[in-house]
């Protein structure tokens, strides 16, 4: 049992559903970042995915690739963002943190490497957006085999045909993309979202958590009730990208977790 399956259990057992953040480490600053990192279970966050930043990240739309670009400029690595890790954990044993990104970083650091040092860091889960299922031994089976959950994403696009290969290996739990395109892009409608997450619990147990779009509580709501919980990140970037305060963030944060919460 990780971290992030012990949330699960938790929720399950209070009848709440998930809410989870993304956030970029390092946006716009390393200690600006730790402090919003640090202040987001107390916002209601259920599970922080910590964006790794990178100089191609083809599956992000603007918002998110600014955000990287920033961090990328002030000096952000692999090194530090799991430092970053670990100085949230010196508060924090209990949140659950999925590293994001990309594969590139990770293979340049050293596969085995990475895994022994994201796993000291306190690393739950990893997302990799661009390692698909035929490359499962490069990284996705190491990474169970070293005790950390491989959360693999599923699309609009994904079709019976395919969804039982994207599920072989998945653990933790399913990241439904809403829409089709890059994060940060149109809305997602619950009515179209729910015969895609009812399609996909039918082909397995593991929770499917919704995300892409998610910009308000209302549409955190929304989508939490017909999934297992709802997953923000742009909408949050943006807010650091505006120059808020840290309390802020949060403050808006809060907004997004009670709408899930309250589903």
């Amino acid at each position: 049992m990780t971290r992030i399956d012990d949330t699960f259990v938790r929720l399950k057992a209070d009848n709440k559903k998930a809410f989870v953040s993304y956030m970029m480490a390092g946006d716009p600053d390393f200690d600006t970042a730790l402090t919003v990192m640090k202040g987001l279970p107390s916002a209601g966050v259920d599970i922080i995915e910590l964006g790794l930043p990178f100089t191609d990240p083809m599956a992000d739309g603007p918002t998110i690739q600014l955000a990287g670009q920033r961090a990328l400029e002030g000096g952000m690595t692999l090194v530090k963002t799991l430092d970053m890790a670990r100085a949230f954990r010196e508060d924090d044993n209990t949140t659950p943190i999925v590293l994001m990104g990309y594969y590139n970083p990770i293979y340049s650091h050293g596969v085995d490497k990475f895994l022994a040092d994201a796993r000291d860091a306190g690393i739950d889960g990893l997302i990799v957006v661009d390692l698909p299922p035929e490359e499962d031994s490069e990284l996705c089976v190491p990474a169970q085999a070293a005790g950390l959950n491989f959360i693999r994403l599923a699309t609009p696009t994904t079709d019976n045909k395919r969804l039982p290969k994207v599920l072989q290996n998945t653990s933790g739990f399913v990241y439904y993309v809403s829409i089709t395109g890059i994060t940060g892009a149109a809305a997602p409608q619950p009515v179209d979202v729910a015969p895609e997450v009812a399609r996909i619990k039918s082909a397995t147990d593991l929770p499917v958590i919704v995300g892409f779009g998610i910009r308000t509580p209302e549409m955190s709501k929304g989508i939490a009730e017909i999934a297992d919980g709802a997953v923000v990140g742009s909408a949050i970037v943006s807010e650091l990208a505006e120059g808020k305060s840290p309390d802020q963030v949060l403050a808006f944060v809060k907004s997004l977790a009670d709408g899930a919460h309250s589903a």
